[in-house]
């Protein structure tokens, strides 16, 4: 795996000037594979230019399943380190890359198995979808698990942040009703 690892957390913090943010990005490739290792699993998403990435945001933030979506990189990253992922044997670079992920946009059909952040991206680039992560879970049954109870962690610890804030419990039947479509 070829990746180059940067810190995202000091471009967040310098988002707030327009200076800071484009020095922070002027080295990322337009259409880049850009990773983030999250607490069990990795989030994966395009680099579309001018500080923003094209991704599915599936569960990465929220209780909710969400759509494609562009964002700003501060906000893909989430305070993790961000790195590129190679594809040397890429089909689709560059601008073309990105209209591709872009096509996207507003797609709501997140499947953690079949349809995830990570397939989106081999599909952006190599015209598949795929997912080394999901196949690794699937060949290496103890690591999948593992991958699991932190998806179910980040999972329940999202849905008790965002019902705090509005006043509920942290689960309801809309969020079981997505728990059980998320394979």
């Amino acid at each position: 795996m070829n990746t180059a690892t940067r810190d995202p957390r000091h471009e967040a913090f310098e988002a707030g000037t327009a200076g800071a943010a484009k020095a922070s990005t002027i080295d990322l490739p337009i259409g880049a594979h850009l990773v983030t290792q999250r607490n069990g699993y990795e989030h994966h998403g395009i680099y579309v230019g001018n500080g923003r990435v094209v991704h599915y945001s599936g569960f990465a933030s929220s209780a909710h399943r969400g759509p494609v979506e562009e964002v700003e990189l501060a906000r893909f990253a989430a305070g993790h380190p961000l790195s590129i992922r190679a594809t040397p044997s890429a089909l689709y670079v560059g601008a073309e890359a990105v209209s591709r992920a872009r096509s996207r946009l507003g797609e709501n059909r997140y499947r953690l198995l079949t349809n995830n952040c990570e397939h989106f991206c081999a599909w952006c680039l190599l015209g598949e979808s795929r997912s080394e992560q999901v196949d690794g879970c699937l060949r290496h049954p103890r690591a999948g698990m593992r991958a699991l109870l932190c998806l179910v962690k980040a999972f329940v610890e999202s849905g008790a942040r965002h019902g705090a804030a509005r006043g509920e419990s942290a689960f309801h039947g809309a969020q079981f009703e997505q728990a059980a479509q998320i394979a």
